[in-house]
């Protein structure tokens, strides 16, 4: 068996900033993968376009739509966009990450959803959506696959890759977007879409969500397509009897093959069915009832004595209950009216039971005394968050606090933190950022990086440190670089980015040392090798072939850095010329003509007078170049 291969995109760094982590799906226009932005230090997730898609122009335009579409979207159900951009042949789109399972997953596991779980994942889709279609966005492709149930409990409608504006009323003569299973007949047969589009794509993901199944069903796209164009979707309860009719009247309001029949945006669908939640909510409520004892009516007095006989299959009564008849009568008469009487108290007293339960039950359930869920605002703008927890039924309060994550201006979270049950109408702190706390910086100059590290525990040191060769002993920290790759002051803002300098120790010293010991000795150490022109070393102090001089290409001097080495080729030797009996003059001129310095201890007047008589060295001795010829003359006569 063989493995297959790698995705080459796992720990590639986008646009010098996304490094890439594992990839989480793939889709027929992009990948998506797990990422983590080195500059906010943030798990994300980042779409790129597939490779034989980047020459697409309409693949590509579709691809910055999506970026366009959902950025203008800040609402808790919608996940967010965070950047969009293009490094070299790759288009990628930034999004907000979720860890947790779509929908479609869901439906997986559990086959069909109770309508108490349905309810509560299509609020949080039509609240999403209808943030889409007030921002004038039309999703157009809205199935399981695109609702996003995170492990905090947060519900998010996302992929917007096939949006376009809700006034454009575009058409397509290409193949058909969106999955064929949730398309709605207009799209079908003219190809036109609209936000009631979106609403029939709603009711066949509630369907969906009710039976455990589709509408529609063919072994081919095209014979969904007929059936969405040309049949009327039947009732979830009609395939599950246990569906309210609640829920059946929306799945047919929504997916009405007459777009003008349907709601005519999100916000209309979800005003209905927040209106009968209440009743879905309270028909699935198990009651506990007490056990009723039906007792007999009460015997009269004596008749327990009375004397019963059986005469010719007729029923006798003796004188003694005769006598009583009357008596019994008017007693139980009295006793029907006081059980009357008492019916009536019991009756109102129910009643009024009954509206104090409804009441407090309305109170605790969907009025003022009400637990709602405080909904996620952090990088919200403070507007929009305002507007999402009024929404949710908070009183708001802004406040300030440093954060290091969240830009300066958005909000950094609130108080009951998001997620939580608080009461509606009860309020909830708002903090906007004000950006990172200024912090002091531990100086860990020349401490072991691993201690620098856990002093630096506040601020976000880079994983990988800068290497550099210095006189510091090897692994110790030499220098601590800010964001620009400055270093760093006496203060920093937290969680700041940082990167540490680490001293790799000296280079190797290979003067004197044989050419291929130091090349050695330096490739060992992690440096590049090259070579310059050899030179005479006429000091004698280099043999030829060994190193004279190394020079750094670079200043510092990092592993993978070059240095040049310089070879000695000895020392340059040149025979003495015989200049014996030549007159001083001449033979000076000649011996500093063949490279050599003279003495001589002949005064200057007569030298003009004067012949050599000896040179030390003499005549056709090897002296190095430059050296000094001690030039013996005597006065010639």
């Amino acid at each position: 068996m063989t493995n297959a291969p790698a995705d080459p995109m796992i720990g590639r760094l986008i646009d010098g900033r996304y490094q890439v982590r594992s990839r989480i799906a793939r889709g027929g226009m992009a990948t998506v993968y797990l990422a983590t932005d080195l500059r906010l230090e943030r798990r994300v997730a980042i779409k790129i376009m597939h490779g034989h898609l980047a020459d697409d122009n309409t693949f590509k335009t579709r691809f910055v739509q999506e970026a366009r579409s959902a950025a203008r979207l800040a609402h808790p159900n919608v996940v967010n966009v965070f950047d969009q951009g293009q490094d070299a042949d790759m288009a990628y789109l930034v999004m907000e990450y979720l860890p947790g399972i779509t929908l479609r997953e869901l439906l997986k596991d559990y086959k069909r959803l109770t309508p108490e779980q349905t309810v509560d994942i299509m609020d949080a889709v039509l609240s999403g959506l209808a943030a889409a279609h007030k921002a004038g966005i039309v999703h157009r492709d809205l199935k399981p696959e695109n609702v996003l149930l995170a492990d905090d409990g947060r519900i998010k409608l996302g992929d917007f890759g096939l949006a376009r504006a809700a006034t454009a009323n575009t058409g397509t003569g290409q193949a058909l977007l969106g999955t064929i299973a949730y398309l709605s007949p207009e799209l079908v047969t003219r190809g036109l879409a609209d936000a009631r589009s979106d609403i029939y794509a709603v009711g066949i993901m509630m369907y969906e969500m009710l039976t455990g199944e589709q509408p529609y069903v063919g072994e081919a796209p095209m014979a969904i397509a007929y059936q969405h164009a040309n049949d009327t979707v039947p009732t979830p309860s009609s395939k599950h009897p246990g569906v309210p009719a609640e829920l059946d009247e929306l799945v047919l309001w929504s997916t009405a093959r007459e777009p003008d029949e349907r709601p005519r945006d999100a916000r209309e669908m979800l005003d209905r069915l927040r209106e009968v939640e209440p009743s879905i909510r309270a028909a699935h409520v198990p009651l506990t009832t007490q056990a009723t004892t039906v007792l007999p009516a009460a015997m009269p007095v004596g008749a327990a004595t009375a004397e019963t006989r059986v005469l010719d299959g007729s029923v006798a009564a003796s004188t003694a209950t005769l006598e009583a008849s009357d008596d019994e009568a008017t007693a139980l008469a009295r006793s029907a009216d006081r059980r009357k009487r008492k019916g009536y108290w019991i009756f109102a007293l129910v009643l009024l039971l009954t509206g104090l339960a409804a009441g407090t039950g309305w109170y605790f359930g969907a009025g003022p005394g009400a637990l709602a869920q405080v909904p996620a605002t952090t990088t919200l703008t403070p507007d929009s968050a305002t507007l999402v927890l009024e929404e949710a039924g908070f009183t708001v309060e802004p406040a300030e606090r440093n954060d290091p994550v969240v830009p300066m201006g958005q909000v950094s979270g609130t108080d009951p933190a998001e997620g939580e049950m608080a009461q509606r109408g009860s309020v909830v702190t708002m903090y906007v950022s004000t950006g990172p706390a200024i912090i002091p910086v531990p100086d860990v100059i020349g401490a072991p990086e691993a201690d620098a590290r856990a002093q630096l525990a506040d601020f976000t040191v880079a994983e990988s440190s800068q290497r550099q060769f210095s006189d510091a002993p090897a692994e110790t920290v030499i220098a601590v670089l800010d964001v620009d790759g400055n270093p760093v002051g006496a203060t920093y803002a937290e969680l700041g980015a940082l990167t540490l300098v680490v001293s790799a120790g000296a280079l190797p010293d290979v003067i004197g040392l044989p050419a291929a010991e130091a090349d050695a000795a330096l490739v060992n150490a992690g440096v590049a090798v090259a070579y310059l022109d050899p030179v005479f070393d006429n000091s004698g102090a280099i043999a030829a072939d060994h190193v004279v001089a190394m020079e750094p290409t670079t200043d510092p001097v990092r592993p993978g850095d070059t240095v040049n080495l310089t070879l000695s080729k000895g020392q340059d030797l040149v025979e003495v010329p015989n200049v014996v009996g030549l007159p001083m003059n001449q033979a000076l001129d000649t011996l500093r003509a063949a490279g050599f310095e003279v003495a001589y201890n002949f005064p200057e007047p007569l030298l003009t007078f004067a012949t050599c008589t000896s040179t030390d060295p003499a005549a056709a001795a090897q002296a190095v170049r430059g050296s000094t010829i001690t030039v013996v003359a005597s006065l010639t006569l």
